[in-house]
């Protein structure tokens, strides 16, 4: 958004959906007189921060956000402790559809997959200090939207968010000529021999494909990145080539040589819309392979298709005679795009067990 859009008056009204404000009613917040924080406020009394987040009980599933009237979400603010990021799951609902648009392990949607925080600081996506999690992905609908979070493990997590909405007649007109926001989680762990890992398959619609989000554990020796990512639009995954084909994993990301600066080795960076702002490297103890968070998001390069979509990614490294070597890495990545329907055909979400943290176990005893 630029500085005209800003200032042009428009005929909107926003809201802001938190525990403090269940459902986002004018005038309704601030009134809670019970909630995670009524011990704290009990010589304050009403207003003085009663309930600021909620405690989802474990194996049970929380509605965040419920709106019944046209609208855009326009920026989610959320927190929780690091052993929930894998365990909760993150799951947005369009216009009374019974299937889930996005799908996906709250960390990584923001850009956070690992369980160990990462400063990210990007147009769309922002984490700080330390796991104030922040999306800007514009989310409209037509009808209403439910978002909820997913306990997958039997302890409590505590959540504090806060859901900002855009409603009234100028957001009923735009999002009747717009796509409806989808994310899909997929981990291949390892990666099968000479297989390539799927971002997206068969996705059909019209639609614009806008981000990625991938965690690459290595699990080899030397160089991981020489694979290329590859994408079918539109019939190509039929004739068994794509459209837009990369050069290079760390190419894709906006990097080049091996995110190697002389003297630092693998470096971390992050922009507006691509970075690798994470690089785990091993301890001498369980954490004993090299881990990276990568993002790129397509916002000014969106990559339109009319019938369908195919994404995948190569994981190549190198073996004698200068030859690639097909790799087994542990690849999972989030996959971003805007559709002309509020359901697409996903993959089965990973059982809890599939979404482990190598070295980190999922219920720690400290």
């Amino acid at each position: 958004m630029n500085l005209p859009d800003i200032a042009r008056l428009r005929s909107v009204s926003t809201r802001s959906i938190s525990p403090e404000n269940f459902d986002g009613a004018k005038a309704g917040g601030g009134r809670a007189t019970e909630g995670t924080g009524a011990a704290c406020a009990a010589d304050l009394g009403p207003g003085w921060k009663i309930s600021p987040s909620v405690d989802v009980a474990g194996l049970s599933t929380f509605e965040m956000a419920s709106i019944d009237e046209p609208g855009r979400i326009t920026h989610i603010w959320l927190t929780t402790h690091r052993d929930n990021w894998r365990t909760l799951v993150l799951r947005a609902y369009w216009d009374g559809s019974d299937e889930p648009a996005i799908e996906v392990p709250l960390g990584d949607f923001f850009c956070n997959g690992w369980g160990t925080f990462a400063q990210v600081s990007s147009h769309m996506i922002a984490a700080n200090p330390n796991g104030g999690f922040n999306s800007y992905w514009p989310m409209p609908f037509r009808e209403g939207a439910r978002l909820t979070i997913e306990n997958l493990v039997d302890r409590v997590a505590t959540v504090y968010y806060q859901v900002t909405y855009e409603t009234g007649p100028t957001v009923a007109e735009e999002a009747a000529g717009s796509g409806y926001l989808h994310a899909q989680y997929r981990r291949s762990n390892p990666l099968p021999d000479k297989e390539t890992h799927p971002l997206l398959t068969a996705v059909e619609g019209r639609g614009q494909y806008v981000g990625t989000y991938m965690t690459w554990g290595v699990n080899s020796p030397g160089w991981w990145g020489e694979g290329e990512i590859k994408f079918y639009l539109d019939g190509d995954a039929e004739e068994g080539f794509p459209t837009i084909c990369g050069t290079g994993t760390e190419d894709y990301f906006g990097g080049a040589w091996n995110f190697d600066v002389p003297g630092q080795g693998y470096t971390a960076y992050h922009t507006p819309y691509l970075g690798m702002p994470q690089v785990l490297r091993p301890d001498g103890l369980y954490r004993s392979q090299q881990r990276f968070g990568l993002y790129r998001w397509h916002v000014v390069d969106p990559i339109h298709f009319e019938r369908d979509l195919t994404v995948d990614i190569q994981a190549l490294g190198w073996k004698s005679a200068h030859r690639y070597r097909p790799l087994h890495d542990d690849i999972s990545s989030v996959a971003l795009f805007y559709l002309d329907r509020p359901a697409a055909a996903r993959p089965a979400f990973p059982h809890v067990d599939d979404l482990e943290v190598a070295g980190e176990p999922m219920d720690p005893l400290t």
